[in-house]
């Protein structure tokens, strides 16, 4: 893979911002450098524009080195900086499984790029094939969810691999829900696929969806561009300072992990036997996706008593389907009960 060739003409070209803290490395005992006040330390200065002391503890919990790591306020930056760097607006275009994660159309339609989708089967996965027979010259990106939301279920890994291998554009494998799943994650693929760009995040698994932070694992070619055209301070220090706090905690996140599991097996269970339930789809995500009698009705009357599932009726074969996430013993308690009543 030529990346420059694949790469916005823009952007290519483009001199980055430079701020004081990219232009100065280590430390020192005055700095008088970037117009901060000098008082109300440490929320006076400037944060790393690198984080680089974030992606080190990352790269050892991940074992993914910390030059092939990005970090985006929540993923949905490095989606669209993934739009901004290699396509082309009212030029180039994009194919995305469907249905997925609609941040990926958002972003498209914000960027002007043509969104193409192709459908997912009746087990909602897909061929390398059918994605490859949506695209064209003007195709740069490829976009993937495993486990995919809101299907729950994680893609054919062979497929997978048989589209990092003929596609020649970026492969965007987007892996939010992966510690929730028995499958591998392709992180570890890195070096053998430099068209892969992989998006995990510390807002599932992790607990920490409030303080926005989302990673991006690539080439560290593809690693420069988005840190070329990021904003220069794009994560704060506040979210940095958690989440190294978090990390250190990570005992804690597989215990969270265990809980969540056996808790989605417990809750699939009881589904079962409701009958306003009429399917339970696979998952392996923190939450199901379960076809009911009439969604419509069976979500408003929940939203009523207080309990909120998301409705995925109006998305591409998910007609009467509703997204529960799997909440705490007592949450899921809390919704069995209100089925009960409903069925």
């Amino acid at each position: 893979m030529i990346l420059e060739k694949l790469l916005r003409e823009n952007i290519c070209s483009l001199q980055p911002y430079s701020s004081a803290r990219d232009e100065f490395k280590g430390d020192a005992s005055v700095y008088l450098d970037a117009n901060e006040n000098p008082y109300n330390a440490p929320y006076n200065r400037y944060p790393d524009p690198i984080q680089w002391e974030v992606k080190v503890e990352i790269s050892n919990i991940k074992n993914v080195p910390a030059e092939n790591i990005f970090l985006g306020n929540g993923s949905d930056e490095p989606i669209d900086l993934v739009f901004r760097a290699f396509c082309e607006p009212r030029l180039d275009n994009v194919v995305a499984i469907e249905p997925t994660y609609g941040m990926y159309k958002v972003c498209a339609n914000i960027n002007d790029v043509e969104y193409r989708k192709v459908l997912l089967d009746e087990n909602f996965d897909f061929t390398a094939d059918k994605l490859l027979a949506a695209t064209n010259l003007y195709t740069k990106v490829i976009w993937l969810c495993s486990p995919n939301n809101p299907t729950g279920n994680s893609l054919n890994s062979n497929e997978i691999i048989k589209l990092l291998e003929l596609f020649e554009g970026i492969v965007v494998l987007d892996e939010a829900y992966i510690d929730f799943s028995s499958i591998d994650s392709f992180s570890q693929k890195l070096a053998q696929y430099p068209n892969l760009i992989i998006l995990q995040t510390f807002s599932k698994a992790w607990g920490s969806a409030a303080i926005r932070l989302g990673m991006a694992f690539a080439s560290t070619e593809i690693i420069a561009v988005l840190n070329k055209i990021k904003y220069p301070y794009n994560i704060n220090i506040l979210t940095q300072q958690q989440a190294l706090k978090t990390i250190q905690s990570s005992v804690q996140v597989k215990d969270w992990v265990e809980i969540l599991l056996q808790e989605r097996t417990k809750l699939i269970e009881s589904l079962k036997e409701l009958d306003v339930v009429q399917h339970i789809y696979p998952t392996d995500a923190n939450f199901v996706l379960v076809k009911v009698n009439d969604a419509n009705a069976t979500y408003n009357t929940l939203v009523e008593k207080g309990i909120i599932v998301r409705n995925r009726s109006n998305v591409s074969l998910c007609l009467d389907c509703l997204r529960i996430t799997i909440g705490t013993p007592e949450e899921n308690s809390v919704l069995i009960d209100e089925l009960k009543i409903i069925s």
